[in-house]
């Protein structure tokens, strides 16, 4: 069991942590709910069936994870929808995550921050999806859905996605003024 949960950890580690830390948004919390995923992936290894692969298995135990802890939060629903202050995130190693690098391309930026407009399922089908890399029929199973629904929920965040960040785009760009021809 050690050497299969090794590999696993070796395997899956970054892609839990990142998929935790996209739904808390909390470096501290993320790295809390991965020691809680594996603690439950240590307990219940010996009935994974294999009906799935190990990746969505242990994404819809991350899903679970963050739900149990939102749902322990006072007030998890307010928490869903706070904004992500990175100027105000102490880092702490001197290495930056890849994701942090990548939001200080602006575009990329304004797309996570439309991330923050989303219902939390509109989020976890995004971030499996684009950020993952999972298939449609994995995110399924990953959330315990019907491949439409994730289909219908993907197609819904990307709308509202461009929707927020095409109003965002307007309120950054200086009104243009209109110069007569003569």
């Amino acid at each position: 069991m050690d050497s299969v949960f090794q590999e696993i950890y070796e395997k899956y580690h970054h892609h839990l942590y990142q998929f935790l830390f996209y739904l808390v948004k909390n470096r501290e919390t993320a790295e809390d709910l991965v020691q809680e995923v594996y603690i439950r992936v240590l307990k219940s290894y010996h009935r994974f069936e294999g009906k799935s692969s190990e990746k969505t298995w242990l994404f819809s135990i991350a899903r679970n994870v963050a739900i149990d802890h939102f749902r322990k939060q006072k007030s998890w629903k307010q928490r869903l929808v706070e904004s992500f202050d990175w100027d105000r995130q102490n880092v702490r190693d001197t290495c930056p995550l890849p994701e942090e690098v990548a939001l200080q391309n602006e575009n990329i930026r304004l797309v996570y921050n439309a991330l923050d407009h989303c219902t939390v399922d509109q989020r976890s089908v995004t971030i499996l999806r684009y950020i993952q890399s999972l298939s449609i029929a994995e995110t399924a199973k990953v959330l315990g859905w019907t491949e439409s629904k994730v289909k219908t929920t993907q197609h819904r965040a990307l709308k509202l996605i461009k929707k927020v960040m095409e109003e965002q785009a307007g309120k950054e760009d200086p009104p243009i003024e209109k110069v007569p021809m003569e």
